[in-house]
């Protein structure tokens, strides 16, 4: 018999059940709608405080989970989580994310209800009525799912505050967050339903104790760590991490009803990623209520008593796809109520919101063509003064000769070269176009624009073939598809470099990439235009073509997943001096998803008119003039967006000429329509009737099917003159002036009269007192000021260390240890804490002190500090408490390496009295005080040695080949990694460096600034990293994943070069210049030296014989001979990868990691002696040794080179005319695509 209690809450719930099933799509939930909690429910209530973590909650029902099916207890915390397993010690406040357990995060922030007004309930639930509410919540999200729960678990914060830190916000006083999570379950399947009542989210922002600023809150699910002997970090999704999707939580909903998200979180169709209520179901979905309300009035004639056994018929969407890696993109904040909901990302993809920073709207004017007639619209160059070539050589192309005329002068590019004259590239070259996007964009009849600035734009074009491929990043999802139809944006660049018919010229040859364009754009049946207005500004010091471009009005909304066809068509341009204008009116045909068996399309028409403005030179009369009108013919047209990468692609194939009628490619020459075969590097030249001619472009030699490069500095060592270094590239050379010399406008180089400014801080030539102490701080021409670094005080001269311990700024029961410019504060024995807060208590003890106390226990073990206990193993703990990374068994000596959890590394296990480089992924503790400053610290001019050493990269300046001891200091503090590989880019002056505990891959500028990440998902244990300077590409090692890869400078366009025969490879070196690539392998059984070319090809094994742990190796440039030190045999040995034959350098060296080489030197980090040492290799002997002055483990070290060594290869111009990755071999390169390239714009080739 029901109580008058349960009574009341049978029908308060069916109430509300009725009232959620006719609730219309702008109801917000009001916290009376919440699942009903408190003690009065029998809800358990989660002690109060900071970080903390309930007991384990016992299912009676399992719950699954991602892949799991035998969840039957979960952990509740403080901070917005519900745990799979009991969350570790460390991990109780909020940090990195994914963390390392599973867990369900419908709020995930600092929370705190340490004041006692918030409360956390929690409690397991079977009654009807709730069973049923959750029933109806998953079915309005998932409609096509027959879904009846036997259990549910319901976890209510009410009213918790926001962890404040040590500076209290007081915007966030008062701010409160109440909010519910509802885990449901059924035999096969569990659901979590989030809810956020109306003003239930009053702040969005908490203090991170591990950033120790204000972060965001997240709303994600993690797998937690997977895998039995290695762990990694399973499948996760975040669904909102930043201030304006958190806000939105509230407004939006993924199931109809404001404040409202489901989630499948269990099932077979999460294996890999938990999959989102259909989106379809949007809260503006007016058309689909209205199909509803049939089933809305079925419900509303049912009796109180019948709801909760009654099952609803809901209309049958289909499923979304549960392929994780290709669900789209983010929760947009800035979505309104009455808009449908988009897409969330997905597994390993973190969410982000693109900058919404405006422009001021302008009305640029478009000249229509019969204007231009009428008008005559011309531009004039001021013939007041008449100038000469004597005093403008410098206005023409270095490829183009000057003309006097009698009014002035004009340029005209040389034979082999095409242009204005003004601007000339070789013909038949590959070019690039670099630029920026900004737009201004309303979709559909959306009143809200979509707005973005500063997206990359990036053409590549095989002119001999007029194709260009043009890709813009990154462009929203809300705009991409609806951007397709536009590949006439791109298309310009596809008019420059068109191929030429007869006499004929394409934009290039006109206007030298200097002119202005000016479009409008209008849909036929589609209300407003797009304007397009884009500004080219001829090419850059890189040799590129730069491009900026501006859209502003409105585009027809194409539904997401569409694609966009654009038959080949044909446009006339119409020509008078210095404008070019043209209209044409065209179709596209837009192909939406498919939808119950088939994929509906339309077919569309837009008009396009467009104005070119250019200066055209007036002197030459005698120039010929151009055809009144020329026809540009374009086929081949492609068009994509890539919603994964926000990445919208055209391709297109042009060629200018006549006016034709109809397609008459068929005769045609065939370089006019690119069947000529012609290499990358040739011009076609067309003959009589069929016939034409391949010529190989300017630079390069041979028939013109097959170019090869000419070697200008070979075949005239004195073409630079003198004080000047030749270096040649692909098609062309450059020439700089020595150290000391600069040239002069006579294209000489000259001796450097130095009257400029001196820069007493670059130069070191400063007073202020050293780097650890003070800064100083440049102040423009030779002046410059001295300021002491925090934690100091004096006058920037002369800075003493401030004693922050008196009076202490720790906790009363924490000891404070004043260090040099800050402090630190330790809990005394008895008390547990981070020493600015401590309690009684003992700090709890780690896995591996845990093992190592059972073991010894059972043994009868009297001294835990020396164990005799012959034939056991007992673990081995460092001074923190973890595992420490290299583990020997007592009484058979073999040594092996562990993993963070104390499981051993395959391939890791040495014979008796040899130890393994093992390498700790765990970072050491950090006791708490004034944050260390992370950007770099720049460094004056020289060359450098740079180390790491666990979480800092440290600099050793060389006089020569002397390491000047007393000037090494810090570049850069990373307290929270365990950096393990270094690398340095010579040209742009950048450290690069792999983190084993992220994992990730990172640089920074020793220009100064603060450090960026390039690379941190797909990682398992990155080591070693190298930098092809002249490709500008990176490789590195993964011992966990057994593989090497390659990618850009930026961490884009991975690939995989090697996945097998691979078992624990560490150092890895370029040979720049001639494309090698080199690495090791400690592998126990069959240790390593392995060569490759950059691409991949040709893998063949170096050495072999007599190897026992070879770690790291460096390849010296000027004396090509590659140098390894290997921690097993204990030697440095060289050879010249050339010749078979190896040298030993020195031996009984202690335990050598890492090496690098300068001059006659060779330097070596080495773990027992915790130092850099010096080796001079014509004498084989140590010459110096440094010890930094924190004295724990050395890792990787390279050198940071003044300036680059001489050389160049195949890819260092141009990108070696590839349109993605460049990888260099011994005279020649490859272009590659990245592995997750579609295909569509990227071109592999030898």
């Amino acid at each position: 018999m029901l109580t008058a209690s349960s009574r009341i809450w049978a029908v308060w719930t069916r109430a509300l059940l009725l009232q959620l099933l006719v609730a219309g799509p702008g109801h917000c939930l009001s916290r009376q709608e919440l699942f009903p909690f408190g003690p009065g429910q029998g809800d358990q209530e989660l002690e109060a405080g900071d970080d903390r973590v309930s007991p384990a909650l016992e299912l009676s029902g399992r719950l699954r989970f991602y892949d799991k099916s035998d969840i039957y207890a979960v952990y509740v915390t403080t901070n917005g989580i519900i745990a799979m397993s009991e969350p570790p010690a460390k991990e109780s406040h909020p940090g990195l994310f994914p963390p390392t357990f599973g867990a369900i995060a419908p709020f995930l922030a600092d929370l705190d209800t340490t004041d006692g007004l918030g409360k956390v309930y929690y409690r397991e639930e079977f009654s009807p009525s709730v069973t049923q509410l959750a029933a109806v919540y998953v079915q309005r999200g998932f409609l096509e799912v027959s879904f009846q729960p036997i259990s549910v678990v319901v976890v209510t914060w009410e009213s918790v505050a926001p962890f404040q830190g040590p500076r209290r916000d007081s915007a966030q006083e008062n701010k409160r967050n109440t909010f519910q999570a509802v885990l449901a379950s059924s035999d096969s399947s569990s659901y979590a339903i989030f809810l956020y009542p109306e003003d239930g989210l009053q702040f969005y922002t908490t203090y991170s104790k591990k950033d120790e600023k204000q972060v965001p809150a997240m709303v994600a699910f993690s797998q937690g760590l997977v895998g039995f002997i290695w762990k990694s970090d399973g499948a996760y999704n975040i669904f909102a991490n930043d201030r304006e999707s958190i806000e939105n939580l509230v407004k939006s909903s993924n199931s109809g009803q404001q404040g409202v998200w489901v989630f499948e979180i269990g099932s077979p169709a999460t294996a890999s990623g938990v999959v989102n209520a259909d989106m379809n179901h949007g809260l503006d979905d007016g058309a689909e209520y209205e199909e509803e309300d049939e089933d809305y009035a079925l419900v509303t004639r049912l009796g109180l008593e019948d709801v909760a056994t009654t099952t609803f018929p809901y209309k049958t969407l289909g499923r979304r796809d549960t392929d994780t890696y290709h669900v789209p993109s983010v929760l947009y904040s800035r979505r309104t109520a009455t808009e449908s909901t988009p897409e969330f990302p997905t597994v390993k993809t973190r969410s982000f919101q693109l900058p919404v920073e405006r422009f001021p709207q302008k009305h640029p004017q478009v000249i229509d063509v019969d204007e231009v007639q009428e008008t005559e619209v011309v531009f004039s160059y001021n013939t007041d003064s008449r100038q000469t070539c004597a005093n403008n050589r410098h206005q023409c192309s270095v490829h183009a000769e000057c003309r006097d005329y009698t009014t002035g002068f004009c340029c005209s590019c040389v034979a082999g070269y095409t242009g204005n004259g003004r601007q000339c590239v070789a013909e038949g070259s590959p070019q690039r176009v670099n630029g920026k996007v900004k737009g201004r964009i309303f979709v559909g009849h959306s009143q809200a624009p979509v707005v973005f600035e500063n997206t990359d734009l990036h053409s590549y074009v095989v002119m001999n073939h007029g194709r260009s491929y043009t890709a813009i990043s990154t462009i929203p999802d809300t705009l991409g598809y609806s951007l397709l139809p536009l590949a006439p944006v791109g298309g310009i660049i596809g008019w420059m470099f068109a191929v030429e018919q007869d006499e004929f010229k394409n934009g290039f040859s006109i206007t030298g990439g200097e002119f202005t364009r000016q479009t409008e754009v209008t849909f036929v049946g589609h209300p407003g235009k797009l304007v397009v207005k884009q500004q080219f500004s001829g090419i850059d010091e890189h040799g590129h073509l730069t491009i900026d471009t501006e859209l502003e009005g409105h585009v027809p909304q194409i539904v997401f997943g569409s694609s966009v066809h654009i038959e080949p068509y044909t446009e006339l341009y119409h020509y008078s001096p210095s404008v070019i204008t043209s209209s044409s009116t065209r179709e596209y045909t837009v192909t939406e998803p498919e939808r119950d068996g088939a994929a509906p399309s339309h077919i569309h028409t837009y008009k396009w008119r467009q104005t070119i403005t250019f200066q055209q030179c007036p002197h030459d009369e005698a120039r010929p003039a151009l055809p009144s009108t020329q026809q540009l013919s374009v086929d081949s047209v492609f068009v994509l967006y890539n919603h994964d990468e926000k990445i919208l692609r055209y391709a297109l194939s042009n060629s200018i000429g006549p006016v034709r009628d109809g397609s008459p490619d068929a005769l045609q020459n065939p370089c006019y329509v690119s069947t000529h075969g012609c290499d990358t590097n040739a011009v076609c030249r067309p003959g009589p009737m069929m016939q034409f001619s391949c010529e190989c472009s300017i630079g390069f030699r041979g028939d013109g099917r097959t170019c090869h490069d000419v070697d200008e500095c070979s075949e005239q060592p004195l073409v630079c003159g003198s004080h000047a270094i030749c270096n040649n590239h692909p098609g062309t050379f450059r020439c700089e002036c020595v150290e000391g010399f600069r040239f002069s406008d006579k294209g000489a180089c000259v001796a450097i009269a130095d009257q400029r400014p001196i820069n007493y801080c670059s130069s070191g030539l400063h007073d202020c007192d050293i780097p650890q102490r003070a800064q100083c701080i440049y102040t423009g021409g030779s002046s410059y000021s001295c300021s002491c670094l925090p934690g100091f005080s004096g006058d920037g001269r002369a800075c003493q260390d401030v004693d922050e311990c008196q009076p202490s700024r720790c906790h009363p029961d924490a000891f404070c240890y004043n260090t040099p410019g800050s402090f630190t504060c330790q809990c005394k024995s008895g008390y547990q804490g981070d020493g600015f807060h401590c309690i009684p208590g003992e700090v709890e003890k780690t896995r591996c002190q845990h093992e190592r106390e059972h073991i010894l226990g059972a043994a009868g073990a009297v001294d835990p500090q020396q164990p005799k206990l012959p034939g056991l193993f007992v673990p081995e703990c460092d001074e923190h408490g973890y595992y420490a990374p290299t583990q020997c068994h007592g009484s058979t000596g073999h040594c092996w390496c562990v993993d963070r959890d104390g499981r051993e590394i395959e391939g890791s296990r040495t014979r008796p009295g040899v130890q393994p480089p093992c390498l700790s992924t765990v970072t050491p503790p950090t006791h708490h005080g004034p944050s260390v400053p992370t950007a770099v610290i720049p460094l004056p001019p020289g060359t450098h040695l740079l180390f790491a050493q666990t979480g800092k990269i440290e600099c050793l300046p060389l006089e020569g080949n002397t390491m000047k001891e007393t000037e090494a200091k810090a570049l850069l503090h990373a307290p929270d990694k365990v950096i393990i590989g270094l690398a340095f880019d010579c040209v742009d002056k950048m450290v690069y460096w792999t983190d084993i505990s992220g994992p990730s891959i990172g640089r920074a500028s020793l220009h100064g600034g603060e450090p960026t990440t390039i690379v941190r998902q797909d990682l398992g244990s990155p080591e070693g990293i190298a930098v092809d300077h002249l490709g500008r590409n990176i490789f590195w090692t993964d011992s966990h994943l057994d593989r090497i890869e390659v990618a850009k400078l930026d961490g884009s366009q991975r690939r995989v070069l090697f996945e097998t025969d691979l078992m624990n490879p560490r150092g890895i070196i370029t040979d720049s210049v001639r494309g090698n690539l080199y690495w090791t392998d400690w592998n126990r059984d069959n240790p390593k030296i392995e060569t490759a070319y950059m691409d991949g090809t040709n893998r063949r094994v170096l050495v072999k014989d007599d190897l026992g742990l070879p770690n790291g190796l460096t390849f010296d440039a000027f004396s090509s001979h590659l140098c390894w030190v290997d921690a097993g045999t204990k030697r440095v040995e060289c050879m010249s990868p050339g010749q078979p034959s190896r040298r030993k350098i020195l031996e009984r060296l202690q335990y050598p990691f890492a090496v690098t080489s300068y001059g006659k030197n060779l330097y070596y980090t080495d773990w027992k002696t915790n130092s850099v040492i010096a080796v001079d290799l014509a004498i084989s002997k140590e010459t110096d040794e440094f010890h930094p002055y924190k004295q724990t483990r050395l890792y990787g070290i390279t050198t940071a080179l003044s300036q680059c060594p001489q050389g160049h290869n195949y890819c260092s111009v141009n990108n070696g005319g590839c349109t993605h990755l460049c990888l260099a071999t011994p005279g020649s390169r490859t272009c590659r695509c990245p592995d997750n390239t579609l295909g569509v714009d990227c071109i592999e080739q030898k």
